[in-house]
């Protein structure tokens, strides 16, 4: 490729609205232009990284077995209502109508397509197992739609689904999938770290996300350096801090707290560590039965110091369907305003539901259901009642001990850009998708799901890989391995015919080459290509040709080295080879 025939647009300052390194990086870059609000063209030399991603994916997952399809970019309704997702998505899923008037999804993924199409081709057992995957574009109507390629509203992916007899089936294809991830991830030269998830909308049993480490990452990922834990801090499992409760030493005393609301408040007036504290937090679940609405009110307690888990919350009895309880209902069901709730004397009969620490705790301070007021040494069994449910409700702290025993767990920030599923019968039950099994009888597939965000990757390699001048692409995802920046090429015919050899010996090596013919000075000519993230650049010059080399440097290197003309191609092979 000749810079002079392909489409180079650099800027030397990035747009207003580019919030985050990639982001600002990739406009200034000429990669992506903005269209609309989370809307992008991917500019020429933006796309030929997503092409490198894509084959690389398309590689590993034909390695794999899998078997590629397209599914269209518009859904009918009938499919999502089936599953009942229609409604359940929200305002994410775009919904549009025909000209008919008949209701259609701008997909967001691909589940009950599939679904569709393999219920219709599935007849029997000697058809399974079968893995299908496509790279789609799609589109989520964001709320707020930030950070260039990151949290866009149109993007790519890659889905894959496996079809199997059995859930030991199933646990296969998705573990041949977790290691065709691992090998993708790998190839494409990022640091990652592939942690335990909670499956959330999508459904299902079990899952891991695939997260780029990036210090600028959205995720909190938990993991322990002496074994191979790993989890987000959704699905992270906290220990109680406490192994058994000791016994009480304190007595229940009333104090005053005026305009403490907050533990750190509390904890601050009473003079005592803020590990001292308890925190409640009040639910309301609302049933209807019969057209009747009834309310159920619950009571969480955290420690003053510890956060609270929503995806945990979920997974409580009864608590699926919770929501953060009105200050009308707590003044009605408590007697007293938010902050000053607690365990001891509520007014109403409400479900306590414990973390694993609190229920632990002895001689504890928290509300006294009395606005201005706490309780200090507040115990189990002999200020209150029980908890009704212990539960793990709270996000791990660094230090925590590992869920495996086996160590401390560390926490560090992840860009979250694959995910795995294994969905079970999620889909293939509300959807009717069965097989015939071996005694002739009817039984539902088991499912697996696959995804890659393939325009996430671009940020997410750029958040983990830039510096003051720019990106540093991985070899494998850089738009080209090598550029050739000859000096004066128009001025000097020695420079000109070195440069058009080592062109062509470079293209005839298969190396990913661009040769800047532009005739920008070397200043602009660098900086563009520093910008731009090419891994490998090699400077022709009258003064090298005269002492019979060219300049090498790497997109990583301080300085220049000094290379044979006769020994350069050979030399950046090794270059890209390692």
């Amino acid at each position: 490729m000749r810079a002079s025939r392909f489409f180079i647009s650099t800027l030397k300052e990035a747009p207003s609205d580019a919030e985050i390194v990639s982001h600002q990086l990739m406009m200034r870059a000429g990669m992506i232009k903005r269209l609309g609000s989370g809307i992008y063209t991917y500019m020429p030399m933006g796309l030929r990284i997503i092409r490198k991603v894509e084959a690389i994916i398309r590689e590993e997952m034909n390695k794999a077995g899998a078997i590629e399809l397209l599914m269209p970019l518009v859904q009918p309704a009938e499919l999502w209502q089936e599953t009942g997702r229609w409604d359940k998505m929200g305002p994410e899923l775009l919904r549009v109508k025909d000209r008919h008037g008949r209701d259609f999804a701008i997909q967001p993924t691909s589940e009950e397509v599939i679904t569709d199409v393999v219920r219709t081709e599935i007849k029997s057992y000697r058809q399974l197992p079968l893995n299908f995957y496509h790279i789609q574009t799609k589109f989520r109507d964001e709320r707020r739609p930030r950070f260039g390629l990151m949290r866009g509203r149109e993007f790519t992916m890659k889905d894959a689904y496996s079809f199997d007899r059995d859930q030991a089936g199933m646990q296969q294809s998705y573990q041949r999938m977790f290691d065709a991830y691992v090998s993708i991830f790998n190839r494409f030269g990022l640091k990652f770290r592939a942690v335990a998830a909670d499956n959330g909308a999508i459904g299902g049993t079990g899952s891991h996300e695939f997260h780029v480490i990036a210090s600028t990452g959205e995720d909190a990922l938990v993991y322990c350096a002496d074994s191979d834990y790993a989890a987000n801090m959704e699905a992270a499992e906290a220990l109680p801090l406490v192994a058994s409760r000791p016994a009480a030493a304190e007595a229940l005393t009333k104090v005053a707290t005026p305009d403490a609301t907050k533990c750190e408040t509390v904890a601050e007036q009473l003079k005592l560590d803020l590990s001292r504290t308890v925190k409640t937090i009040a639910l309301t679940v609302e049933t209807e039965t019969d057209g009747k609405l009834t309310k159920q009110y619950f009571m969480l307690l955290l420690r003053g110091d510890h956060e609270l888990n929503e995806v945990k919350v979920n997974k409580v009895a009864g608590l699926g369907a919770y929501r953060f309880s009105t200050e009308a209902e707590i003044l009605e069901v408590y007697g007293c305003v938010p902050g000053y709730l607690g365990p001891v004397g509520t007014k109403a009969p409400v479900t306590v539901v414990a973390d694993r620490t609190v229920a632990n705790m002895a001689d504890f301070v928290c509300g006294a259901n009395d606005a201005g007021f706490h309780y200090t040494g507040a115990n189990w069994g002999r200020d209150t009642a029980e908890p009704s449910i212990v539960a793990d409700l709270r996000n791990v702290v660094a230090g925590d001990a590992s869920p495996d025993g086996k160590g401390v767990l560390a926490i560090e920030r992840g860009i979250e850009v694959g995910h795995v599923f294994q969905l079970g019968t999620a889909y293939s039950e509300s959807m009717k998708a069965t097989f015939l099994d071996e005694n002739g009888k009817p039984a539902p597939l088991q499912m697996g799901c696959y995804g890659i965000g393939v325009t996430r990757i671009l940020g997410a390699a750029i958040e983990q890989n830039f510096d003051d001048k720019g990106i540093i692409w991985p070899a494998a995802l850089a738009p080209f391995e090598l550029v050739l920046c000859p000096m004066g090429m128009d001025r000097s015919e020695a420079v000109k015919e070195t440069t058009e050899r080592l062109y062509a010996e470079a293209v005839a090596a298969g190396i990913d080459v661009i040769l800047d013919d532009r005739g920008l000075r070397p200043g602009g000519m660098f900086a563009d290509w520093e910008l731009i993230g090419v891994p490998h650049r090699v400077v022709i010059g009258d003064r090298g040709l005269k002492e019979g080399n060219l300049e090498y440097q790497g997109r990583r290197d301080t300085e220049a080295t000094a290379v044979p003309v006769a020994d350069v191609i050979s030399f950046i092979k090794g270059k890209i080879a390692a």
